[in-house]
C-alpha cells in the first residue's frame, strides 16, 4: 500500500513514525489530490525536487482544514525515513529556504535533543523572509521565527512536537556547551566602550582635583589703615544727609496727601453710587405702585359696571311681570 511505512524503517519512541501526526490530520492528507499524484512512489533523492517546488510552509488552512503541500512530504519523510545525512544536507541547503525548514522540522520530530540543538540553533541566524498558509490566508514570518517556535513552544504546523529537554539541563549535565550569540561581540564592544569613557571621566576628575591642590593659595588682602578724619568731609557728608532727610520727609507727606485724597474720591464715588441706586429704586417702587393703583382702578370700574347692568335687567324683569298681571 502506498500509505504504509518503509519495512526498513526504525520504530521513534516506540511507535510507528507515521503516528507522530494525529490520525485525523494523517487521514486528510492521505485523501488529498497532492499526495496522490505528487508524492506517490517518492524515494529521498526525488522528494527533493518536490521539496524546492515549495513556496509557502504550514500545517492545514481553510474552513475544511485541508492539508498543505509542506505537511504532506513532511509525512513522505515520515514514511520512508532517509538516513540522517540527507537531513542534514536539507538543513545545511541555503539557496532553497523551505527545503531547509523541511528538514529542521523532520528533524525536530525525529532526532535527539542533543541533535536538535546542534543542528537547529545555526539557523537563528538566517532572517529570511518566508509565507506561512493558515486558516486566513498567508502569513509573513521568517526562517528563524520557525526555528524557535520548533525549539520553544509544543505545537507547530498543527502537529505536537515530541517533548525535549531544555538546553540549560543538557548544559549542566556537560552534553552541549554554551552557546556564543552572533549579537555577543557587539555587546562586548559597546561594554568596552562604556567601560573606556568612564575611565577617561574619572582621570579628567583626578587631573582637576590635583591642578587645584598645587594652585598656591591667594594672598590675603591689604590691611586698611584707619585715616584722620578730616573736617571738611564730615560737614559736607552732614550737609548730604540733610538733604536727603528733608527730600525724604517731603516726598512721604506729598504721598500721604496723594493716598488721603485719592481716599476722599473714593468715597464721594461711593456716595454718589448709592443715591443713584436710591434714586432708580424709588422711581421704580413708584412705577409699580402706580401700576397696581390703575389696576385696582380698573377692576372697581368693571365692577361698577357690571353691578349697573344687573339692577337694569332685574328692574326691566319687575316691570314685564307687573303689565302681564294688570292684563
Amino acid at each position: 500500500m502506498a500509505n504504509r511505512t518503509d519495512p526498513s524503517a526504525k520504530t521513534i519512541r516506540g511507535t510507528n513514525p507515521q503516528n507522530l501526526v494525529e490520525k485525523i490530520l494523517r487521514l486528510r492528507i492521505y485523501s488529498n489530490i497532492y499526495w496522490k499524484e505528487h508524492c506517490f512512489g517518492l524515494t529521498a533523492s526525488t522528494l527533493v525536487d518536490k521539496a524546492m517546488q515549495l513556496t509557502e510552509a504550514g500545517g492545514t488552512y481553510g474552513g475544511t482544514k485541508k492539508p498543505t503541500k509542506f505537511i504532506c512530504l513532511a509525512l513522505k519523510l515520515l514514511q520512508i525515513q532517509p538516513e540522517k545525512e540527507i537531513i542534514i544536507e536539507f538543513i545545511k541547503n541555503e539557496e532553497y529556504r523551505y527545503v531547509r525548514l523541511l528538514g529542521a522540522f523532520y528533524l525536530r520530530l525525529v532526532g535527539k535533543a542533543v541533535d536538535v540543538y546542534q543542528y537547529l540553533e545555526p539557523l537563528y541566524n538566517d532572517y529570511r523572509r518566508i509565507r506561512l498558509k493558515t486558516d486566513s490566508g498567508y502569513r509573513p514570518s521568517h526562517v528563524d521565527e520557525f526555528v524557535q517556535t520548533l525549539l520553544l513552544e509544543d505545537r507547530c504546523c498543527d502537529i505536537v512536537l515530541p517533548r525535549i529537554p531544555k538546553r540549560c539541563l543538557l548544559e549542566n549535565v556537560n552534553m552541549l556547551t554554551r552557546r556564543v550569540s552572533a549579537l555577543e561581540d557587539d555587546i562586548d564592544e559597546e561594554a568596552l566602550q562604556k567601560e573606556k569613557e568612564k575611565e577617561e571621566k574619572i582621570k579628567k576628575k583626578k587631573k582637576k582635583a590635583a591642578a587645584a591642590k598645587a594652585k598656591p593659595p591667594p594672598p590675603p588682602p591689604p590691611a586698611v589703615t584707619a585715616a584722620a578724619p578730616k573736617p571738611k568731609t564730615a560737614d559736607v557728608k552732614d550737609t548730604k544727609d540733610s538733604k536727603q532727610t528733608g527730600t525724604n520727609r517731603n516726598r512721604s507727606r506729598s504721598r500721604s496727601r496723594s493716598r488721603s485724597r485719592s481716599h476722599e474720591r473714593d468715597k464721594e464715588r461711593d456716595r454718589e453710587r448709592r443715591r443713584d441706586r436710591s434714586r432708580s429704586r424709588s422711581k421704580s417702587r413708584r412705577s409699580r405702585s402706580r401700576s397696581r393703583s390703575a389696576g385696582r382702578d380698573q377692576r372697581r370700574s368693571r365692577s361698577r359696571s357690571s353691578s349697573r347692568g344687573r339692577r337694569h335687567h332685574s328692574r326691566t324683569r319687575s316691570r314685564s311681570r307687573s303689565r302681564s298681571r294688570r292684563k
